[in-house]
């Protein structure tokens, strides 16, 4: 199920979209202002943003350069929502790299198809995730090194694919369980810690590309 956080301080508009969005399938989280939100981001990275552009504080389009300079979060999708219509202010946040524009007020209706032909188009593009030497291509279940296939177990290939789709991140070994698992298991590290260990293995010198975050878990990436 995608994820998608919501940032908006208008406590109406805030519960309708998370209504409606929830309503269509969707997993979702909901934000007053940035500082939440973004301490929400350290611990999941959502698979798409709708945020306002008039914030308390911080105000959206500085939200949208921060996520934008993230190496984590640069290619998360997000929707800017806000009250101006004049075309130069989208043009702005456009440029400024946000993915789409929804002028208040709008639709419901429109607001789900826009998020989800948003996140449609996103998956089609994340089939290869790739740090450094790493490749990995979804569609076709490959893991490439340096251009060289390198076999995998199913496992090993969720706990990869898991790192990549969160890199910059650090993954706890609860997550990964239970990512990779599909079941949580608190306190059950030494499965994932043999599992990480054959897989940098295999990787070869690529392999210390994945990180141990210290009394965390595992990283890839900064």
């Amino acid at each position: 199920m995608a994820l998608v956080y919501i940032v908006e301080d208008d406590v109406d508009i805030r519960e309708m979209e998370a209504y409606a969005l929830s309503s269509a399938g969707l997993s979702v989280e909901s934000f007053p202002e940035s500082k939440a939100f973004f301490q929400a981001v350290r611990t999941r990275i959502p698979d798409l943003v709708l945020l306002d552009v008039m914030l308390p504080g911080e105000d959206g389009m500085t939200v949208l350069r921060h996520l934008r300079a993230d190496a984590a979060t640069q290619a998360v999708p997000i929707i800017m929502v806000t009250a101006k219509t004049s075309e130069a202010d989208k043009v702005r946040g456009l440029d400024s790299g946000a993915d789409d524009y929804l002028t208040k007020p709008f639709g419901v209706m429109e607001l789900v198809s826009r998020c989800k032909a948003l996140l449609r188009r996103a998956h089609r593009k994340s089939a290869v995730l790739a740090f450094e030497s790493i490749e990995l291509d979804d569609d076709r279940h490959c893991v490439t090194v340096d251009g060289r296939e390198t076999e995998l177990t199913f496992k090993e290939y969720g706990l990869l694919k898991f790192l990549l789709e969160n890199s910059g991140t650090p993954v706890t070994r609860d997550r990964l369980m239970e990512a990779v698992w599909g079941f949580a298991f608190t306190g059950e590290t030494r499965t994932v810690d043999m599992h990480i260990k054959t897989l940098r293995k295999k990787l070869g010198p690529a392999g210390a590309l994945i990180e141990t975050v210290r009394n965390v878990g595992y990283r890839i990436g900064r």
